[in-house]
């Protein structure tokens, strides 16, 4: 018996689907054998009443008698039972049969919303290459530990988060991060687990455990966010509550009236009977799950994973946008952002030649200068490290220094004031005791920025900056991307305290943060947003919602698709309701029999359903 059970409930969605499809072909046969006059004996349409209207019936004493819920369920059952006294057995087949149609879309919907998350639970690799005294060994990924080596060959997946210690790569982040190019990593770059190895061998040091990974941490975070719902879904449920006992009186009321005034009791019967059919609110139960799963699984196609359709609303609802600056408007490593020349030589061959003194440093302002020579290297001699200034080398017989700048040095005092101000750090060039130039290097600005900055301005969305740097630093970063304000020097506790000042003014701040000094701001904050897939464990935890692919221009769209869900939840409840109220003035009047009320009514359910299935596909337009 429990093999039966647990095959029916492996099978329940197939066989609810071909249980539909028959009961539209026994309705079919039923309306076209009563037009005909040539029906007799047994009603086709007891088939749908069987296959579609028993669970419904079954659910509504189950939800009444044990979770003592009044559901939708328990109106379509008492309309179902209704007409099948009346003899109307193709209305009774067609209430249950278009009912079963909407929870089949209802479903549809959210299964096409959870694509995003299915996709991130089939990239779970399931074994690893262990690395151990030259040999390889495979085991399952979650007995995975940390530091283990692992080996991840071309075209394998990557088991857990780790650190190249071995190899340089290209690694395909797409299925995580949206990014159609593969991103270069070389020893020392973090990789994500899930990502593909597109080239040779690499060796990576394991930073995280299989079940601690930053897969497996969005998958947690995707499946809880079909299992809560947002405050708005709960009034609605509570609404079509308080419209069962609506619905009923009025049903009531009206066959009374009717049929006293017509001294006749079936006729009362039946325009009661046709009330309760129109009047069932499962459109209006619809209304919000359905958006709420379309908007949720749009987000996720687009690289947002929002926990649930509460913070789905409280996005909705954030006037401001408050950020963190370092990793989050910046990428977090030093750029080169500026070269000044003060001499014969052009911008060019002054980074070449620093660059050919940096290579053999691993210094972070030696790598940023690396990365923006884009003109060879020269071949150095007599290569030495200055204690606290820098370094010295010789390139054809030349003896240069790449080190820090003196204030005192002609041409040097205004690259100081300008280096101050834009709080960057200065590297000079020299030759013999002469400073050719001025390198300025910061921690570069994200490119898209401004332009996220310009949009949630458009959106009417006010953007500060909370950071712990200095004032000078905070002031340039604020005024090159354009945000309304900004504050220096904060401590996490500054952070939550400006939020609370904001929120205490009637004011609901979205803050957006990538580390663990952000957490504190993450759970003070209206609504909780980490930046970056590999972020901090802390900061995504205290977040409602996820940017994986750390990138800024989905934190408009992360709005735009937030507001769009709650304007079709909105939409979707009025629509709801002017197709109940208009249905039951017409089933009083006598307009609409059993039959076309149940008609009418439930399309209006399929239309609510249609209209939240369409969000999935909204791309942000304006």
């Amino acid at each position: 018996m429990s093999n039966i059970v647990e095959w029916y409930e492996k099978q329940s969605d197939r066989l609810r689907l071909i249980f539909v499809i028959i009961s539209g072909v026994a309705l079919a046969t039923s309306l076209t054998f009563s037009w005909t006059g040539k029906i007799a004996g047994f009603n086709p349409a007891w088939i749908a009443i069987v296959l579609c209207g028993v669970p419904i019936v079954l659910g509504a004493i189950v939800g009444v008698v044990k979770d003592h819920d009044i559901t939708a369920d328990v109106l379509v059952a008492l309309a179902l039972i209704g007409s099948l006294i009346l003899k109307e057995f193709f209305a009774a087949g067609e209430v249950a049969f278009i009912m079963q149609i909407g929870s089949i879309l209802e479903d549809f919907t959210s299964d096409r919303a959870k694509k995003g998350i299915s996709k991130l639970i089939k990239l779970s690799p399931k074994k690893a290459n262990l690395f151990v005294d030259g040999q390889i060994k495979i085991i399952e990924a979650d007995q995975v530990k940390l530091g283990d080596i692992l080996q991840v060959r071309a075209g394998e997946s990557i088991p857990v988060d780790g650190k190249i210690i071995e190899g340089s790569t290209s690694i395909d982040q797409s299925a995580m991060t949206g990014e159609s190019i593969p991103v270069e990593k070389n020893p020392g770059d973090l990789v994500m687990s899930g990502t593909i190895n597109q080239n040779g061998s690499i060796l990576i040091e394991a930073v995280k455990t299989a079940g601690d990974s930053s897969l497996q941490r969005m998958i947690k975070l995707a499946e809880v966010a079909d299992a809560q719902k947002a405050k708005i879904v709960r009034k609605a449920n509570i609404w079509a509550a308080w419209l069962v006992v609506i619905s009923l009186t009025t049903a009531i009321v009206a066959g009374t009236i009717i049929g006293n005034a017509h001294n006749d009791f079936w006729l009362g019967f039946t325009r009661a009977v046709t009330v309760l059919v129109v009047f069932c609110p499962c459109a209006f139960v619809l209304a919000t799950p359905t958006a709420i799963s379309a908007g949720i699984g749009n987000a996720s196609k687009h690289g947002l994973l929002i926990q649930s359709g509460e913070a789905l609303e409280r996005i909705a609802s954030s006037n401001i946008a408050v950020f963190d600056k370092t990793g989050t408007l910046t990428k977090g490593k030093p750029a080169v952002v500026k070269v000044q020349t003060l001499s014969d030589i052009s911008e060019d061959e002054l980074v070449k030649i620093a660059a050919s003194g940096e290579a053999l440093s691993n210094h972070p302002l030696a790598k940023a200068i690396m990365d923006y020579n884009k003109s060879g290297l020269y071949e150095i001699k007599n290569h030495k490290t200055l204690a606290g200034s820098g370094i010295e080398f010789e390139i054809s017989g030349k003896k240069y220094i790449v080190g820090k700048v003196e204030e005192n040095l002609v041409g040097a005092e205004n690259a100081v004031v300008a280096g101050a101000k834009e709080s960057a750090s200065l590297v000079g060039l020299y030759c013999e005791s002469k400073l050719l130039g001025i390198i300025f290097i910061q921690d570069g600005l994200k490119e898209n920025a401004r332009k996220m900055v310009e949009t949630l301005k458009a959106l009417n969305i006010r953007t500060v900056m909370l950071t712990g740097d200095n004032e000078n630093s905070a002031r340039y970063v604020a005024a090159q991307i354009g945000l309304d304000d900004f504050k220096a020097n904060c401590s996490p506790e500054d952070k939550m305290n400006y939020i609370k000042n904001q929120e205490a003014q009637g004011n609901k701040v979205a803050m957006f943060g990538d580390g663990v000094n952000d957490s504190l701001a993450l759970r003070s904050a209206f609504a909780g947003i980490a930046m970056g897939g590999i972020g901090s464990d802390v900061a995504i935890e205290s977040a409602d919602a996820v940017i994986v692919h750390d990138n800024l221009d989905a934190v408009p769209y992360l709005f735009k698709i937030s507001r769009k869900t709650q304007g079709r939840i909105t939409f979707n409840l009025c629509l709801s309701m002017v197709i109940n109220f208009a249905a039951v003035a017409l089933a009083i009047s006598g307009i609409l029999n059993a039959v076309w009320g149940a008609l009418f009514h439930n399309c209006g359910s399929v239309l609510v359903v249609i209209s939240a299935f369409l969000l999935l596909f909204y791309k942000g337009r304006d």
